[in-house]
């Protein structure tokens, strides 16, 4: 087939694939924020972002997570992610990431995330230093108070 007589493709709108740029960016900073050996379920991550649900920040993970520690955002039932199990559990004993293994009358042999001790809220170190585009952090302390502080004085000069 010439190249002239090649039809131009169509360009279809996919108004149920929402574009995350933005939204990827701050679901891949909270999950960098996660300290080794803890971890927050993907819900935890849209509620501290206030934004999106589970679903929004799994989609994230599952398209830009590879740059962060991916296992270190999971699900709400402790189960490790199926496809990535081995490198999961590989990574949480190396950061001692607290595990519940299975019992002999258990069906599953994985070994799943002991959620009441590894579970992270997110803490006054996750919610310090987030820059929103226009350059201002939002600073929570351990109070929980907010305060908002110039982290770009010289784009004011």
């Amino acid at each position: 087939m010439s190249e002239e007589s090649r039809p131009e493709p169509e360009l279809v709108d996919h108004p149920d694939v929402p574009e995350y740029p933005e939204y990827a960016e701050r679901v891949l900073d909270v999950a960098e924020r996660i300290p080794p050996g803890r971890v927050m379920t993907y819900g935890d991550v849209a509620e501290w972002l206030e934004e999106g649900g589970p679903r929004q920040v799994g989609r994230v993970m599952a398209l830009y997570g590879g740059a962060v520690p991916w296992w270190r955002v999971v699900r709400s039932d402790g189960v490790l992610l199926p496809g990535h199990e081995l490198r999961a559990l590989e990574a949480y004993r190396a950061e001692g990431t607290p595990l519940r293994e299975p019992s002999r009358a258990s069906e599953r042999s994985m070994p799943r995330l002991d959620m009441r001790r590894a579970r992270w809220d997110g803490g006054a170190v996750a919610a310090a230093d987030v820059t929103d585009t226009t350059g201002t952090a939002a600073v929570t302390d351990t109070t929980g108070a907010a305060s908002v502080t110039d982290v770009a004085p010289e784009a004011h000069t």
